[in-house]
């Protein structure tokens, strides 16, 4: 049973996500003393952190931070806030993965599942993938060479990943839309467009041009 460590202030909300994830398989605890909230939490030794971002004494972003010094447990950032710039600076800081209040329960249980098996195969002791000299990490969203280390937005590790199960094979676009259905960003092909794009360029900036083909009608390959 996976033990899930909830990190929110709002007593409603940290009550009914403790008692829908514990009818859910998981073992729950809930952080209530946010002077210390680093301390209780690595007290719990839990598999998975759904934090707030916005929690009092330091918020989620600061305390994801102080965590990452000491612990690699994956970390979900909840917010109320539907920003890209959240979204990567909470990514910069270590998040695995990043949801918007108010969230579907059943998208929130396919998100926590996804990340626990991105952490589970990162760290089950196989080499980590690599892609034109840079180390692949799942469970982090990066890519790294060692001496530098490029930040992934959650979306743009799910197509990248995707990309890399089948590389040098076409892509549909049909098929990566299927893998974000339920992710609010991509409710048409544009938005699609706008995030490959982003890819390309994060990877051409790691000295990679050209990494993405795109082929007319068919998708995209990764090279």
């Amino acid at each position: 049973m996976y033990k899930i460590c909830i990190v929110e202030d709002e007593k409603s909300i940290r009550d009914e996500l403790s008692e829908f994830l514990g009818n859910s398989g998981y073992e729950v605890s809930a952080v209530k003393d946010f002077k210390n909230a680093k301390e209780e939490i690595l007290s719990f030794g839990a598999d998975l952190i759904l934090m707030d971002i916005n929690i009092p004494f330091m918020n989620g972003e600061q305390l994801l931070a102080e965590l990452r010094k000491v612990i690699d447990t994956p970390v979900i950032m909840v917010t109320s806030k539907n920003s890209e710039v959240d979204e990567v600076l909470s990514m910069s800081y270590g998040a695995d993965d990043y949801i918007t209040k108010p969230y579907n329960p059943t998208i929130l249980l396919l998100r926590i599942a996804a990340v626990l098996k991105r952490y589970n195969k990162q760290g089950s002791g196989s080499s980590a993938p690599e892609y034109n000299g840079f180390t692949v990490n799942y469970a982090k969203g990066s890519l790294s060479d060692g001496s530098r280390e490029m930040i992934l937005t959650k979306n743009e590790m799910i197509i990248f990943e995707i990309l890399m199960e089948r590389r040098g094979e076409i892509v549909s676009r049909d098929m990566i839309m299927t893998k974000l259905w339920d992710s609010e960003e991509y409710i048409n092909d544009n938005a699609l467009t706008v995030n490959i794009s982003r890819l390309r360029a994060k990877l051409q900036e790691l000295g990679i041009p050209d990494a993405i083909e795109t082929r007319k009608k068919q998708g995209y390959v990764l090279r």
